[in-house]
């Protein structure tokens, strides 16, 4: 017979017996760890106890050290910073807002723009609460005194097709250092009057507001809504949904970012959310291209760099940070599933990762620090034929027979049409699902057989790929057409 104790999880012990955690001490509050007098208002990690005005000063100090170590933001650059109202990007806008102050010793150089997708449609919400939701992130957005964009996931479907090509990067020749530029911007600072050597930001608020944007946030028009959940009503999964989101999200930040002349996009990642997106990521076939979704620097478009400067903060840092300082917040609700007992891929990571921390607190950083040892290098393409159609990396699919790539490529043929001319025969072949999926990369494939049918896609990404798809097809084409002008000459 077993003697066991039933407290040590003998045979009477229950099933499932409940996760026992060591009481805390009641003795006297513990010091600060940084100024040794203050007591601490929150610990954040096993023997970090800080009291407020020290994690206030280590929670400013990562920031502007996150910029100031990578060095890719210029003096003078315009910065798009997209926010979704959550947490992080919340925080990485209070950041930003001091760093400009003119109490701040050492200001920052840049000259900020807002911008907020409203994603209402799919996400379940109503008019009414659509419009409830943009009239608080405006009252937010203009507080801040910075120009705002405010834009509907509805325009991404009015998106150009030259949304999905990489921009021009800058001139070849090289560009000066980081030093030289904040060097010369002084001086340029100098010459104009501003004795202290600050970043003047003119017309902030109103000056660079698109003159587009109504005094009152409007809906767009209820055909371009039902078009939008059409589109999101024939994915076939939630993981493949999250993934469409996320993409015409990128498109529409992007193309805002071009159109009004931005150099730069910062979007509010925190630590958790990286290490979240990078198991996710891996699960979904993108381990040659982990380094740019989650990694300080996306350079993949070109003329638009990305940069993610919150990606050093736990979501329990910012939660304290935005608790502690009144950081205003603006919650999203989660897309909409059918079936709650299969949620996306996103949603079982993050559950997974989260979970794991309230046992083992070093799992979101030890994977963090995993994902920082990887190299940018595979996901760079040399050429559009080289270059996935949807996330623009390199089309890793140069073994396809060692991958087992094939048995999840779409054999279907596309129907004769028309009268078997050449023109109807391109039509048709760039019309085929089968002709989309040389075009993409091996995670946008898996995703792109869950989006439904071609007619529902977004028409830019249509556009780009029968652009992509005829120019190949012109090429090949073109080659055969000389072979058998040669023959009768040399008889």
């Amino acid at each position: 017979m077993c003697e066991a104790a039933e407290d040590d999880g003998g045979c009477g012990a229950d099933a499932a017996p409940a996760r026992r955690r060591r009481a805390p001490a009641l003795s006297h509050p513990r010091p600060c760890v940084k100024c040794g007098q203050g007591s601490a208002a929150l610990v954040i990690r096993l023997g970090d106890a800080f009291c407020r005005g020290c994690f206030r000063e280590y929670f400013v100090h990562k920031f502007r050290a996150m910029l100031g170590k990578n060095r890719v933001i210029f003096p003078g650059e315009k910065v798009l910073l997209a926010l979704s109202g959550g947490p992080a990007s919340s925080a990485m806008l209070r950041q930003v807002q001091e760093g400009l102050s003119r109490e701040t010793a050492k200001r920052l150089r840049f000259v900020p723009g807002l911008i907020y997708v409203d994603e209402g449609a799919v996400r379940g919400q109503s008019a009414a609460q659509r419009e409830q939701s943009l009239a608080h992130m405006k009252t937010l957005l203009q507080v801040t005194g910075f120009p705002y964009h405010l834009a509907h996931l509805e325009q991404a479907l009015e998106l150009p097709a030259s949304i999905l090509r990489p921009g021009l990067g800058g001139s070849s020749e090289p560009g000066p250092s980081y030093k030289e530029a904040v060097e010369g911007f002084i001086q340029q600072q100098r010459q104009e009057g501003d004795g202290d050597g600050g970043t003047s930001l003119p017309g902030l608020g109103t000056q660079d507001t698109p003159a587009g944007s109504p005094a009152a946030p409007h809906l767009p028009a209820t055909a371009r809504t039902q078009e939008l959940l059409r589109l999101f009503e024939a994915v076939e999964t939630p993981t493949a949904r999250e993934e469409l989101l996320q993409m015409l999200r990128t498109h529409l930040i992007l193309q805002t970012a071009r159109t009004r002349g931005y150099a730069k996009v910062m979007t509010g990642e925190s630590c958790t959310r990286v290490a979240v997106k990078l198991l996710t990521n891996l699960a979904l076939g993108r381990g040659a291209f982990l380094a740019v979704d989650t990694g300080f620097v996306d350079n993949r478009h070109g003329d638009v760099m990305v940069v993610r400067p919150m990606r050093e903060y736990m979501a329990k840092e910012i939660a304290f940070y935005n608790h502690f300082f009144d950081v205003p917040t603006v919650i999203a609700p989660p897309l909409p599933t059918k079936r709650r007992e299969k949620p996306s891929i996103h949603r079982l990571m993050e559950r997974f990762l989260l979970g794991l921390q309230e046992d083992f607190p070093s799992t979101i950083s030890t994977v963090y620090r995993t994902g920082e040892k990887l190299s940018p290098a595979p996901a760079k393409a040399s050429s559009e034929s080289q270059r996935c159609l949807l996330c623009l990396c390199a089309l890793d699919i140069a073994g396809e027979e060692e991958l087992a790539l094939e048995p999840t490529l779409i054999t279907e043929e596309p129907e004769p049409a028309g009268d078997g001319c050449c023109q109807d025969a391109l039509a048709a072949g760039a019309e085929s699902r089968a002709a989309f999926i040389p075009l993409l990369c091996y995670s946008c494939r898996l995703t792109f057989k869950e989006l439904g049918p071609l007619a529902t896609l977004p028409p830019y990404v249509r556009a780009e790929a029968q652009r992509r798809i005829h120019r190949v097809q012109m090429k090949q084409q073109s080659r055969e057409v000389p072979l058998e002008d040669e023959e009768p000459s040399k008889s």
